[in-house]
């Protein structure tokens, strides 16, 4: 279990780093044995690195350092400052999408109580990360079903299943290929600090 001080900062990094990678969309690049004949392309993964963010603390700073992380940039967030995607406001709360917002503070909980849950290896750091975005998906799923239910669409009048497909099944593929690069980054830093 890491010490109060340290969870403090790790909060503090992954507050900075889901702020952040709400701006950064992701990329992947073709193969380096290509190079040579056809130059370094680039390809978006249609994500950005929030998720990145999210993940990252819960499986550096633990359960604790996770959820602190996600309630700030949700506070921040509700209170006009610009740190979603969108701006920021109250009225992100209307928003269909919200929910996936909202997944974040179990999310962390969930990739944080699996990483320490046991030794840093891969497979417990990529089951953890996983166990995170799954409850990030539930969360957002659950969200837009009550949101169709009560009423409370906010900007959008797509139907209930066009919401899940493009909240959730086509950003999947991406947010796997950024779950994967967590892993390696959390696997390496964890063994460099020694827990």
């Amino acid at each position: 279990m890491l010490a109060a001080s340290n969870q403090l900062l790790w909060s503090m990094i992954g507050l900075l780093l889901t702020m952040g990678g709400t701006f950064l969309e992701a990329y992947v690049t073709t193969l380096p044995l290509s190079w040579s004949k056809q130059g370094i392309h680039t390809f978006s993964l249609g994500v950005t690195y929030q998720i990145g963010g999210v993940l990252l603390v819960g499986c550096l700073g633990g359960k604790n350092a996770g959820v602190l992380s996600q309630i700030a940039y949700l506070v921040m967030g509700l209170t006009l400052l610009p740190v979603f995607a969108d701006g920021g406001g109250i009225g992100y709360v209307k928003l269909s999408q919200f929910g996936y917002l909202l997944g974040f503070i179990p999310a962390a909980w969930v990739c944080g109580f699996f990483a320490f849950k046991a030794r840093p290896y891969l497979e417990t750091l990529a089951f953890s990360c996983l166990c995170g975005l799954l409850t990030v998906h539930f969360c957002g799923i659950t969200y837009l079903v009550l949101s169709y239910v009560f009423r409370l669409k906010g900007t959008e009048a797509l139907p209930l299943m066009q919401a899940i497909l493009r909240y959730s099944w086509f950003a999947l593929p991406g947010q796997l290929a950024v779950l994967c690069a967590v892993t390696v980054i959390a696997f390496v830093l964890r063994h460099l600090m020694f827990y």
